[in-house]
């Protein structure tokens, strides 16, 4: 039990000097080969000499980090993939760089080549065209693709009320409204379609969705703060001709901003609310309140993040929350339930109580028919990102279930969403992707849940079921169901799923991380009866956990983040959340020895100024 105290006590410390400036935690996101090559793709289309200074960088940076295999992945430490090998090879071809670069150009195509190419890009993502035909048409204007690769987009739906697209079955995902419009119109300029009367429909919709795309935009100029969707948009407005267009020229401010000095772009400029709420719930995890210096600011910044407007992008209605404090943020379940329960383990007043009010109204109309809960809109259908999961149910239901008590008012919702979420959440255990099931991969355990928001880039299906079956074990604690049917399946599966070296990976026999590690011990932690098998399984990870922290694991983040169509990421605060997380858990549950009930363990850790760091 001293190992994990004085565990809880190290990752709690350092998780505390992490804050920034204004007492949050905005951490880090990786730099991202794709978004690198989309950013340097945009700007050389806006105006190659005008952005010569943050075009080489780019250039050099893809060029430095290209892997052995000729390709490029996601991330630094991920393996190459159709997606952003194609894209960076535009990148190339647009920013004038292809003969300086030849050797890596030759070497790119014979790894596109072996990879599949076009065809390959599709299959990847399937139904979905939100990725494939932004790459496509980038590809297309590098003059590296036919302009009849390129799907058209039904541009003209967006004229509709927002209301009207639920019932469309859109192409696209509900966020990617800015490259439906900007991306159909330049297949559009590019390659008209042969139908009069639909050449003449998308013409006369030219002028109204422009309209609608400045309306869109944020202040920041990025779409959702993302650099590939804004890059995707100012590309193809600078395919048309109009790279002076007031939404290209906000757009082509935000790339240089979001620049690196090394000459690379993440895929989002941070996730603050995201990480603080995770960071807020992993120092209280252990049933003990934060510094009072701390509550108050804490709490005052979440009560400023939530959303007190319909949002123009979704027509989100008020009560939400986003991932970052940066105005391309979009209200959605995930970050909403985790501003909830962060709120509640603040405590607070009657304001925090008309935020958590708002914040339950918000999350109950989300809620979609078959149970669970989706990341963005109700009831958009089951393409990636707008369909339920078993991640953001579980989340949802924690949130309701931690105010349930203080909102008698909603009590009666709150039971029945409960109950069509337990539905659904039995209803999603051991089911994977179709592509996993139709391998055959019965040899399986019955009881994991496959999250949507994580995966892991080695599991079968890229899958990362130790994160799903962690989280939704959390909600069934919580909700008092620890002992039920599939939550005693979940146990088991995790015990069963446990490496040989003690740590866990995305799921059975693949390589242990930090990061899954920690979130299978915090699952397994909460279990307020531990058999012997779980107390084992309990020792025997945080011995791998002591030893991967002292041997620098917290400096190695795993890219497990799945960000928008299947582009990966890692957070370099992710290791050090979820094993602190994990720890704080282990102290409330097993006994921390001589500590009195109700004092507050983060006051003797002395915590550094928020000043003390640069965000």
């Amino acid at each position: 039990m001293n190992t994990v105290q004085n565990l809880e006590r190290d990752l709690f410390r350092r998780l505390l000097a992490e804050r920034g400036r204004e007492g949050i935690w905005t951490g880090e996101l990786s730099a991202s080969a794709l978004a690198t090559a989309t950013a340097v793709s945009a700007l050389s289309l806006v105006g190659r000499e005008r952005f010569g200074d943050r075009i080489g960088p780019g250039v050099n940076w893809l060029a430095l980090h290209q892997n052995s295999d000729g390709g490029w992945g996601d991330t630094v430490r991920s393996p190459s993939n159709i997606s952003a090998t194609l894209l960076a090879c535009a990148a190339f071809q647009l920013s004038g760089c292809s003969g300086s670069h030849a050797a890596c150009l030759r070497q790119a195509d014979t790894y596109v080549l072996r990879a599949g190419g076009y065809p390959a890009l599709r299959a990847r993502y399937g139904n979905d065209r939100t990725f494939a035909v932004p790459i496509l048409t980038t590809c297309a204007l590098a003059g590296r693709a036919d302009w009849t690769e390129v799907e058209p987009l039904p541009f003209e739906l967006a004229c509709l009320p927002h209301r009207c697209f639920q019932w469309l079955r859109m192409p696209v995902v509900s966020y990617a409204l800015p490259a439906l419009i900007a991306i159909g119109q330049v297949r559009f300029a590019r390659r008209p379609p042969l139908h009069p009367l639909v050449r003449l429909l998308r013409r006369l919709a030219l002028g109204r969705t422009r309209q609608l795309l400045a309306s869109i935009q944020p202040a920041s100029g990025g779409f959702l703060e993302a650099v590939p969707l804004t890059s995707f948009v100012t590309l193809s407005l600078a395919g048309m001709g109009l790279g002076g267009h007031p939404v290209a020229a906000r757009g082509v401010e935000f790339l240089c901003r979001s620049a690196r000095s090394d000459g690379s772009w993440p895929i989002e400029c941070n996730l603050s609310i995201w990480l603080t709420t995770l960071s807020i719930q992993a120092l209280t995890s252990g049933g003990e309140p934060l510094d009072e210096g701390m509550t108050g600011p804490l709490r005052a910044w979440l009560l400023q993040q939530q959303s007190r407007v319909v949002h123009s992008y979704t027509r989100s209605p008020a009560g939400g929350w986003g991932w970052t404090h940066l105005p391309g943020s979009v209200p959605d379940a995930d970050d909403t339930a985790g501003a909830l329960l962060a709120l509640w383990n603040l405590g607070g007043g009657s304001e925090s109580r008309a935020a958590a009010d708002a914040g339950l109204r918000w999350l109950l109309a989300l809620q979609n028919r078959d149970g669970g809960w989706p990341t963005f809109c109700r009831g958009w259908g089951s393409l990636p990102f707008d369909r339920s999961s078993p991640d953001l149910t579980a989340h949802a239901l924690r949130a309701l279930n931690a105010w349930a008590g203080d909102l008698p008012t909603l009590s009666g919702r709150i039971d029945l969403a409960r109950r069509r979420g337990l539905v659904y959440l039995e209803r999603t255990q051991g089911r994977g992707t179709a592509a996993v099931e139709t391998a055959g991969a019965s040899g399986d355990l019955p009881g994991f849940w496959t999250p949507l928001w994580f995966g892991n880039p080695i599991a079968p299906g890229e899958e990362n079921r130790t994160y799903g079956t962690a989280r939704v074990l959390l909600a069934y604690v919580e909700l008092g169901l620890e002992r039920s049917r599939p939550a005693s399946r979940a146990f088991e599966w995790l015990l069963r799923s446990q490496n040989g070296d003690g740590g866990w990976g995305g799921g059975p026999d693949t390589p242990s991380t930090v990061e899954e590690t920690g979130l299978a011990l915090e699952a397994l932690a909460a279990s307020t009866g531990p058999s012997a098998a779980h107390q084992a399984a309990l020792a025997h990870g945080f011995d791998w956990l002591s030893r991967s922290v002292g041997c620098g694991g917290l400096d190695q983040p795993s890219p497990i983040g799945f960000y928008f169509a299947k582009l990966w990421y890692f957070e370099r605060l992710y290791p050090l959340i979820f094993s602190a997380g994990a720890a704080g858990r282990a102290v409330r549950t097993l006994g921390a020895a001589g500590r009195e009930p109700g004092t507050a363990r983060h006051t003797c850790f002395s915590a550094p100024s928020p000043a003390t760091r640069t965000e």
